[in-house]
């Protein structure tokens, strides 16, 4: 029984030997393979945003893989990636979680699982490697102090409020079509009912209190935001780079989501070995940290540890109290193909 039993074990350790041996091969072949391609392009993964700038010098420093980007929004990467084919001048992409499905749907990517495959949540990809999380936010608001003395900390205080809330592109931005989740969730809302929060933003565009102005680092800067919707991770890192003084940035304390986003490998991409490597990179545990650098929660937070330094940085765990991730995928993903002529029959209607 012994010997059979010692049988079974050194098998299955040779098993797992050679898996390794076979994983270490691949990745091996993989990075011999980018090398050669010695670049990789990116769009909607600008310097500025989840601290993206470490991994693209990582990505130099160690692989000698040059890298540009060209920011745009997830429905914009799949437009350029649709549009251009054979082409292509984009490798890879950074999308919300709702638009990671729409790219798959529509074509434009293809598959590739990291070796820290087993370490992402089943939610959060897709189980072809299609696309996957690499780190998750929640909606925020960012407040320039020096323009509203008031600060709001709800949603039932945007109601009341004087200011200008800037919630930005709800026809192509990922986080400005979160944004409108947030809201609904907070008011009594979901993922297939969006109503309320469309009323409460039809009601500050009525009220002349709904801004145009897209909460970028920029704007924020040149003073033209007072309140922005923002992911937690943006709005820290915009907060940080212009002046820490000069903004607080909060979780709404009656609500909000949770959600994500994730890389998708152009199925035309013409340095196809180094985006795969890119991937690799940014679910290893050196992209995860970077990704959390940038106050974004790493999809593998679990599984590494974050200096304290990086865990300092983030907000306090309390004001997430009623964040929630999306519970009802399919729905909200109909909800969010529908979203775009919602928003302009309930809200942009009234800007008028």
């Amino acid at each position: 029984m012994k010997q059979l039993l010692l049988a079974s074990l050194m098998g299955s350790a040779i098993a797992l030997a050679t898996s390794a041996m076979a994983e270490s091969t691949d990745l091996q072949a993989l990075e011999q393979a980018a090398r050669a391609e010695g670049a990789v392009n990116s769009v909607g993964m600008p310097d500025s945003w989840a601290n993206w700038k470490d991994t693209w010098a990582d990505l130099a420093k160690i692989y000698g893989l040059k890298h540009q980007d060209t920011d745009m929004s997830s429905a914009q990467e799949i437009a350029k990636f649709a549009a251009e084919k054979d082409n292509a001048t984009a490798d890879i992409g950074d999308v919300g979680a709702a638009f990671g499905p729409i790219a798959v749907q529509q074509g434009v990517t293809q598959p590739y699982k990291p070796s820290t495959w087993e370490q992402i949540p089943d939610w959060a990809k897709d189980k072809d490697g299609h696309w996957m999380l690499a780190y998750t936010g929640s909606i925020a608001f960012i407040v320039n102090k020096q323009l509203v003395k008031d600060i709001p900390r709800s949603w039932a205080d945007l109601k009341t409020g004087t200011y200008k809330v800037s919630a930005g592109d709800v026809s192509t931005a990922a986080q400005a079509v979160n944004g409108v989740l947030a809201a609904a969730i907070a008011m009594g809302g979901n993922e297939s009912n969006v109503q309320p929060a469309l009323d409460f933003y039809g009601e500050l565009a009525k009220q002349r209190r709904l801004s145009l102005a897209n909460p970028t680092i920029q704007t924020l800067e040149k003073g033209e935001v007072e309140v922005g919707i923002v992911w937690d991770f943006n709005g820290l890192s915009y907060r940080d780079q212009i002046d820490p003084e000069r903004f607080e940035v909060l979780i709404p304390s009656d609500g909000s989501v949770i959600s994500g986003y994730s890389t998708i490998i152009n199925k035309w991409a013409k340095n196809p070995n180094a985006a795969k490597l890119t991937r690799e990179y940014i679910l290893s545990d050196a992209g995860q940290i970077n990704l959390a650098k940038g106050n974004a929660r790493p999809i593998r937070a679990e599984h590494i540890d974050l200096p304290a330094e990086v865990q300092a940085k983030l907000l306090p765990q309390e004001q997430y109290a009623k964040v929630q991730p999306i519970k009802d995928a399919a729905a909200w993903e109909n909800t969010s193909k529908m979203l775009p002529r919602l928003w302009q029959e309930h809200v942009i209607l009234h800007m008028n």
